[in-house]
């Protein structure tokens, strides 16, 4: 009986703890991100297919923008991306939503800190889980750029946005170059790139004009 009382504490816990969810995890504004068919994987393809894109770009007399796919820039730069995620990151894929770009991948929750950092998410989460991450790309000078990462969820549950920098900080490496914001991730870009905006399954890069 010992055994069951127990047993029932722990399933109304879990049973408040889902519907008080909002009050502890806010933050982060809700962006619909379901559909299946939006998310891509990484591929040698589209690294190709975006090295082509700026080759163009870079022309003299070229066009002064490219639109490309969200896998294809990430695919890109993936080298880079990855220093970003933790060790246990695997099935990496990517989409756009609005203005953001997503990137979701399998993870460690322990890579972040655990409870330390994630607090009393770190209680509703398992060993292994799905963590996804938005935000929009801002150029900080000629070769440097960021990430701004402005929403972080692992499963559907946000992290909370003041939380944001101190979770990245968990996983970075190396020096952060200046310039870069809190909740941003550093990436360098051609010198030539001006401006990368996100809209819904593209992203345009923008030349450096006089």
């Amino acid at each position: 009986m010992r055994k069951i009382g127990c047993l029932v504490v722990l399933l109304l816990g879990a049973l408040a703890g889902w519907m008080l969810r909002d009050r502890f995890f806010t933050g982060a504004r809700p962006v619909e991100v379901t559909a299946a068919t939006d998310w891509e994987s990484l591929t040698p393809a589209g690294a190709a297919r975006m090295r082509a894109a700026l080759t163009t770009l870079q022309q003299p007399r070229g066009p002064v923008f490219v639109t490309v796919r969200p896998a294809d820039l990430a695919s890109y730069i993936f080298q880079q991306l990855s220093k970003q995620l933790p060790p246990s990151a695997d099935s990496v894929q990517v989409a756009a939503f609005g203005d953001r770009m997503y990137i979701r991948a399998s993870v460690k929750p322990s890579d972040f800190g655990g409870g330390d950092v994630l607090g009393p998410l770190a209680g509703f989460l398992s060993d292994r889980e799905r963590m996804q991450f938005g935000g929009a790309f801002h150029v900080i000078k000629p070769g440097l750029a960021e990430f701004r990462v402005q929403d972080i969820r692992f499963r559907e549950f946000p992290v909370p946005t003041g939380a944001i920098p101190r979770l990245l900080r968990r996983v970075e490496h190396g020096a952060r170059p200046a310039g870069v914001d809190d909740d941003g991730l550093p990436l360098v870009v051609p010198s030539y790139i001006g401006d990368v905006r996100t809209e819904p399954g593209k992203i345009t890069l923008y030349k450096n004009t006089p």
